[in-house]
């Protein structure tokens, strides 16, 4: 029963998706979680004055590869997050309506489905999320030494030293503000879909009607800018709970800090460079989804 679901050039077509996005825009989802954890409480932590100050103090003093760091760990979860993303929300929603992808299924049940996805990916992701974040929170060039517990030669070490000295509760650092932020992948695909569909309903097709590139680059855009300002909180948070260099004691914790440190500006560190970087992220990887997605389904047919 639950095989007739199944529909895996969702998966592929999500991973691909996930990786071409990540491997052409990471510096600035690097530089994002910078911004985002920089409480001034740190005094390793370079500062800067803004987006540009950062990009090239980073290409001065670390190079192209600083640009990079946390690269490896961020391809593998864009891919596996947005590989199990589409695939499970596609599941979901054709076991929603029946079988019927031309059924709209409206806005509530488009974000149920979204969020039950969201929720089921992050458990199967967030350990590279954190990964990813301490890689990207190392500063300089100096050499890991076996003896630090915070510095790490790559993905790999990065996972043995946090499960080593942490346990399995440091690789889910972030679960619970990630929990919160499955509302930012509900609000952005239930947009998506609502403008797919009144659009397609407007030419009088049905609803899972392909449109173009540039249609679907605009309302994946559109979608991801309405969600990404109205949940980007949520990252700062998670962020700081996984940054090796501070201690917090929980999301509370790290809410009351900088509440009473920044104030709510605080809570909006990294925005600019963050919707600099997920809106065409986001056009990317919906377009090169949709287009993969395509293809595979249309050999599956032929063979």
């Amino acid at each position: 029963m639950l095989l007739k679901d199944v529909r895996y050039e969702h998966l592929i077509a999500g991973i691909s998706g996930g990786v071409a996005s990540t491997l052409i825009l990471h510096p600035l989802d690097l530089i994002k979680i910078r911004f985002a954890v920089n409480d001034g409480q740190i005094s390793i932590r370079p500062q800067y004055k803004g987006f540009l100050d950062a990009l090239a103090n980073i290409l001065k003093s670390e190079g192209t590869r600083g640009l990079y760091r946390g690269v490896t760990p961020n391809a593998w979860g864009a891919g596996a997050a947005w590989g199990s993303y589409f695939f499970i929300y596609n599941v979901i929603k054709t076991r929603m309506s029946n079988g019927d992808t031309s059924k709209n299924l409206g806005p509530i049940l488009n974000m149920v489905a979204a969020a039950e996805a969201g929720v089921l990916t992050l458990a199967l992701t967030n350990p590279i999320w954190v990964v990813k974040t301490r890689l990207c929170l190392q500063y300089g060039n100096s050499p890991a030494r076996a003896s630090d517990a915070k510095r790490y030669n790559g993905m790999i070490d990065a996972f043995v030293k946090t499960y080593k000295h942490e346990g399995i509760r440091g690789l889910y650092k972030g679960f619970i503000p990630g929990v919160f932020g499955v509302s930012h992948g509900a609000i952005q695909f239930m947009c998506y879909e609502e403008m797919k569909a009144r659009y397609n309903m407007r030419r009088h097709l049905p609803i899972d009607a392909k449109l173009s590139t540039m249609e679907y680059l605009s309302f994946a855009a559109l979608s991801k800018l309405i969600a990404a300002t109205a949940t980007y909180p949520y990252q700062v948070v998670r962020a700081r709970l996984q940054d090796q260099h501070r201690e917090y004691s929980g999301a509370l914790d790290v809410i009351r800090k900088t509440l009473r440190g920044e104030g709510v500006r605080g809570f909006y560190k990294g925005l600019m460079p963050n919707l600099l970087r997920v809106t065409p992220a986001t056009a990317i990887t919906f377009v090169t989804y949709e287009n993969v997605s395509k293809l595979v389904a249309n050999y599956r047919k032929a063979s």
